[in-house]
């Protein structure tokens, strides 16, 4: 899926497979839901080889989550762009990472972390997750502490103006990085993307969701947060 997935755990009894089963879910997702792959069901679908009611559960659940986060930004997220073929990777990426949590907790894991690309699902802690600063690749703005929850954050500095605003057509770049926290990295991840391309007044929506809290860091570097996003300590601000 084009990121590095690192997983640590540190239950005793959880057996080796648990970690051989998320890797092996990763890598089906890729095959799966891949934009890239000609054989993959999104692509076929896209192609019109496949109807609507011949989708695997899995397809249905992720088309369904994109669909509401488009309505829920006016169409600032949108899996589907002007000139662009189907591309559900906004949410496939938490959706997929989430599933694999959920597998290590069917197999009896309680302390974990799973890193996939930066996003991260944490379970019996305290863990200690930096947010890198969006301008120095060296620094962090932040270190929060989470126990049980998802980090997930979207931001100009790996992949350049990537994240597009559906309702221009145009790269978002109102900010510069926004992170989420919230209970799983479905959520998380699908959020701080679809807030990232609303730009600026994304912010607000994003805080403004049950269960979310919100770091954002804005074009002009000035950093605005909710009051529960769960810092342990702060790095100087961007600027």
């Amino acid at each position: 899926m084009g990121f590095p997935v690192s997983l640590r755990v540190d239950d005793e009894d959880v057996p080796e497979r648990a970690a051989d089963e998320v890797f092996a879910w990763l890598r089906e997702v890729d095959a799966r839901f891949s934009p890239y792959r000609p054989d993959s069901e999104v692509c076929r679908y896209d192609r019109g080889e496949l109807a609507r009611h011949e989708l695997s559960d899995d397809l249905v659940e992720v088309l369904d989550l994109c669909e509401h986060y488009r309505r829920a930004t006016g169409g600032a997220f949108d899996a589907r762009l002007p000139g662009r073929g189907l591309d559900p990777n906004a949410v496939v990426k938490g959706w997929s990472v989430q599933r694999a949590a959920d597998l290590l907790r069917a197999a009896g894991a309680r302390r974990f972390v799973l890193n996939a690309g930066g996003d991260v699902v944490a379970a019996g802690g305290p863990w200690r997750v930096g947010v890198r600063h969006p301008e120095h690749a060296d620094k962090l703005c932040a270190v929060l502490e989470v126990t049980d929850g998802a980090v997930a954050t979207s931001a100009r500095y790996e992949r350049g103006d990537h994240i597009v605003d559906g309702r221009t057509g145009r790269p978002a770049t109102g900010l510069l990085s926004l992170t989420v926290v919230a209970s799983s990295l479905t959520e998380a991840d699908s959020v701080a993307t679809a807030a990232f391309a609303m730009g600026a007044e994304g912010i607000g929506w994003a805080a403004s969701l049950p269960g979310c809290e919100v770091f954002a860091v804005d074009a002009d570097g000035q950093v605005l947060r909710t009051e529960g996003f769960p810092v342990a300590r702060e790095d100087p601000a961007p600027g």
